[in-house]
């Protein structure tokens, strides 16, 4: 394998430091590599055997257009998608285009008069906490009704902070898997699963919604699998397996879906209104291979954590380490390191490598943005980019990628471009 990395890095104009380090670091990553490989052959079973069992045809793959009724491709596609979420039913559309969209739209759907919100995983990321709480418009705004718990940096349930916060009985109680872009663990099914048990205790009446995004096909429970009330997640991350050109999904307890979809379309319309288009086809096919993709990106995850380890810098999670989601930050330390991360990496993308990223404003966001992004679907990020806020501690969040040989190679681009520590 070394020989093959060595020849793939030797057609760059890589420094031979930086060479060296990425091969050391492919080395190290052998028995990382193996074990994703085998974990994601045991999630592909999952995949394989619910696509075995719902009989799909080609007719199921031709999509709606109009108000979409009677389109028994996006059924089929609703139902596979909830049994792999551990849920009874799902609602999947590209009428819900974003994550944070679908996330908004359940918490509403579930919030009635003076509903109060508890965050048990810490401050939500950037944009989302902008929807929930700081925005004029929202539902929330300036923090009433509404509870944080603090996620500790290096993870874990503050159970006596959490029981605390429970004891006031929120209506809904959010978990974020992801550590989104902050410097702090995510959450793994073990964690959420000990949050699940504490608010089934201390707060029975509490609906549950656990933001998923980035988290699918990571492990082999789901959320879902924990008795959470809904999961949510985009389809241009995980579940899309990079063929999704669009879309995002809610799954849960039938009432809980049905609740969003009347929120989402219309009380008493709900879900049978929502024409998939053109979508069904790649949506079937992306999530079918979803779980490769994943273990790819896994892998891609290992080398940078290993290769940037050897240049000095600090990396979360290390390589070979537990992973509950795709994300690797990595502690540039500062503002110069970040922009040139993102250049290196930019120009190893396959569109728009010609770019040069630029820090920017971001709605959502107080300070400047910075992301490195070369996607075939706008704004996928199952497909490999990098995204950092330039604040302290300056740290860069690289995600995805959907072959372990791309990202080998872009990841090697990207410190040559940063530099050692």
């Amino acid at each position: 394998m070394t020989g093959a990395v060595a020849r793939a890095l030797s057609g760059f104009d890589f420094p031979k430091a930086i060479v060296d380090a990425a091969l050391a670091a492919a080395e190290s990553c052998r028995p990382a590599w193996l074990a994703r490989d085998e974990h994601a052959m045991l999630v592909s079973a999952k995949v394989v055997r619910a696509f075995a069992d719902a009989g799909l045809t080609d007719a199921h793959l031709q999509g709606t257009v109009g108000y979409g009724y009677h389109d028994f491709g996006r059924e089929a596609y609703e139902t596979l998608l909830a049994g792999l979420m551990g849920a009874r039913r799902a609602l999947a559309r590209p009428q819900l285009t974003s994550g944070t969209q679908a996330i908004v739209a359940c918490l509403d759907a579930l919030a009635g008069r003076d509903a109060t919100l508890c965050a048990l995983t810490g401050r939500p990321y950037d944009t989302l906490r902008l929807a929930l709480v700081d925005h004029p418009r929202s539902r929330w705004h300036g923090g009433r009704g509404y509870d944080e718990v603090p996620w500790a940096a290096d993870g874990g349930v503050d159970e006596p902070a959490a029981a605390r916060a429970l004891a006031r009985k929120p209506a809904i109680v959010f978990v974020q898997r992801s550590r989104g872009y902050a410097p702090r663990a995510s959450a793994s099914i073990d964690d959420i699963e000990r949050l699940v048990s504490l608010v089934r205790r201390e707060s029975p009446d509490s609906a549950i919604v656990v933001d998923n995004c980035y988290g699918e096909f990571v492990e082999l429970r789901e959320p879902g699998d924990l008795g959470v009330d809904a999961s949510v997640g985009s389809l241009i991350k995980n579940p899309g397996g990079g063929m999704a050109p669009t879309g995002a999904y809610v799954a849960g307890s039938a009432d809980v879906v049905e609740r969003v979809a009347e929120r989402l379309f219309a009380p008493g319309i709900g879900a049978g209104i929502g024409p998939s288009l053109d979508a069904m086809r790649w949506m079937f096919a992306g999530l079918h291979r979803a779980p490769k993709t994943v273990g790819e990106s896994l892998k891609i995850m290992d080398f940078a954590a290993a290769l940037f380890e050897r240049l000095g810098y600090a990396v979360d999670p290390v390589a070979g380490g537990p992973r509950t989601d795709i994300i690797q930050a990595i502690r540039l330390g500062s503002r110069s390191a970040i922009e040139r991360f993102a250049a290196g990496l930019q120009r190893m993308l396959p569109v728009n490598s010609r770019a040069t990223p630029e820090p920017g404003p971001v709605p959502g966001y107080a300070d400047p943005v910075i992301m490195a992004g070369g996607a075939f679907v706008t704004g996928s990020t199952i497909e490999l980019s990098c995204d950092a806020p330039l604040r302290e501690p300056f740290e860069v969040y690289l995600q995805g990628g959907m072959d372990c040989a791309h990202g080998v190679i872009a990841v090697t681009g990207a410190a040559a471009a940063a530099g050692p520590a």
